[in-house]
């Protein structure tokens, strides 16, 4: 890069070299979990393309490397337009905005989260072509590229152990005997290595890295992030798809799904049934616990509220999975996953005992004037987030609200934000402690903003996520009392 060129300069250079001309528009797309930047470029004549910039140039590597390859096999996936490497600079087919799990919110109800049985062809769809993923690019890809391991072996395994380990366990403050569990994850790790690991391992296949396109014959699903890509067992895609935390599928969906997709590999003369269930337990516990780790970093160390929505839907199919019997002798591990499944309990069976503390939660709109104080104590916070940045007032966020990820992305990356948060939270938590200590049963706390909309829902399920995390013997209802004059989204299609 020469001395003043932007990484947006290099990819409407590349957009020009691509087709034709610089782009009229330029506009961030809101960024995943990752540390990657998107942007779409759009020309006058509304062709558009998505430049993207990665800062590790191995992780990088292995994206342009991969992508290459399974377009090059008629695969789903974006064409890579064009690079400039050396910046860690792209340009990529624009596969638009809906992903998988924008499909299955837009079909369920109202105030629901259910998976909606409308969305089970798409899936059947995304496990008809995943062999090709597996099988074919297994075949073809250069796993000299992959990183951090070519392979998911034994380290890869630990790693992910570990994740969870470190970034739930410990920040989550769940008890265990750190030797014992060390000695489980070994275990766990032996088994999953009992058979041959020789497809293309996707890593990260969940419903938010399924794009949705209009088709021919319908609604059709194309593969984004799969960078993590290395070789293994065929297993573990399957498990990250149907255990995706909340895409919820029901337990009989997942059956039915897995069934198909194992008589697709037989049909492939590739799957010996047997021996594919005999380790698809493990393989989906790992995937489990490594989603998990995942959600504690994102949530509890870098303090993104949105991921910790996730751990209630993990922590329930840990429940299962420990119903069912987990697939070898892990005692250690067997009593911390019980621990989890137990604290973030979605049943929320304690909500109706009485006794204890309840918090009561809202978002709202000062014009509205203040919540009703349906406690009686008439006692509590009232906070006003109107002095935090506005996502409302430009045009990409008006539609949206504070439970939008583009939302959240925007208000959690300014510093005003966390620091009114960490005040907020000082103050709640000091207020928890005395009312428990006390053995008051009743708590208000009210997060207030111009529109009801962005800010204060924000601020309202934040504070929820972390009352859950921190108390869990704390009762919790959250209201936002604007929700019904919140504008209606277009349908996705």
């Amino acid at each position: 890069m020469t001395p003043g060129t932007t990484l947006v300069d290099l990819a409407s250079a590349l957009f020009v070299d691509w087709h034709g001309e610089l782009p009229d528009d330029v506009r961030p797309v809101a960024p995943d979990g990752s540390a990657r930047s998107y942007w779409r470029l759009t020309a006058r004549d509304g062709t558009s393309a998505v430049g993207a910039h990665g800062p590790d140039s191995n992780e990088n590597r292995a994206f342009l490397s991969f992508s290459r390859t399974l377009h090059e096999l008629g695969l789903p996936v974006p064409e890579v337009y064009g690079a400039h490497e050396k910046a860690g600079v792209w340009l990529l087919e624009d596969l638009g905005d809906t992903t998988l799990f924008d499909t299955i919110k837009e079909a369920r109800g109202p105030g629901s989260d259910a998976f909606p049985e409308a969305v089970l062809p798409l899936y059947r769809r995304v496990l008809e072509i995943l062999p090709r993923f597996q099988i074919e690019g297994g075949e073809r890809i250069d796993f000299r590229r992959a990183y951090p391991r070519a392979a998911f072996d034994r380290q890869s395994i630990l790693w992910d152990l570990n994740y969870f380990k470190y970034h739930f366990l410990k920040l989550a403050h769940i008890p265990f005997n750190e030797a014992r569990l060390e000695r489980d994850f070994s275990r766990l790790a032996r088994h999953l290595l009992a058979y041959g690991r020789s497809g293309f391992l996707y890593r990260d296949l969940q419903s938010r890295n399924v794009m949705v396109r209009p088709g021919p014959d319908g609604p059709e699903p194309w593969f984004i992030d799969y960078q993590g890509g290395r070789r293994g067992a065929f297993q573990y895609d399957v498990a990250s798809l149907l255990y995706d935390a909340k895409a919820n599928l029901a337990q009989r969906h997942r059956e039915t799904l897995l069934d198909d997709y194992i008589g697709g590999l037989e049909a492939r003369g590739i799957s010996q049934r047997e021996e594919f269930l005999e380790l698809w337990p493990g393989y989906v516990l790992v995937r489990v616990l490594q989603a998990l780790g995942a959600y504690g970093y994102r949530g509890f160390f870098e303090r993104k509220p949105g991921f910790l929505q996730s751990v209630p839907y993990a922590a329930e199919n840990l429940r299962g999975l420990l119903e069912a019997g987990l697939p070898l002798h892990v005692p250690e591990l067997e009593g911390a996953l019980g621990a989890v499944a137990e604290r973030w309990d979605r049943a929320e069976g304690a909500a109706d005992v009485d006794g204890g503390l309840e918090i009561t939660l809202s978002s709202f709109r000062f014009s509205g004037g203040y919540p009703a104080d349906t406690s009686g104590h008439g006692g509590g916070h009232v906070f006003d987030c109107r002095g935090l940045p506005n996502p409302g007032r430009e045009e990409a966020y008006r539609q949206l609200t504070g439970l939008d990820e583009e939302t959240i992305a925007f208000i959690a990356a300014r510093p005003e934000a966390q620091l009114f948060w960490e005040q907020v939270r000082g103050i709640v938590d000091a207020h928890v402690a005395n009312y428990v200590d006390r053995g008051f049963h009743s708590l208000s706390v009210h997060f207030g903003c111009t529109g009801g909309q962005h800010r204060s829902v924000y601020m309202a399920e934040r504070l929820r996520q972390h009352i859950l995390m921190s108390h869990p013997d704390v009762r919790v209802t959250l209201t936002h009392r604007e929700s019904a004059d919140w504008p209606r989204r277009p349908a996705r299609v």
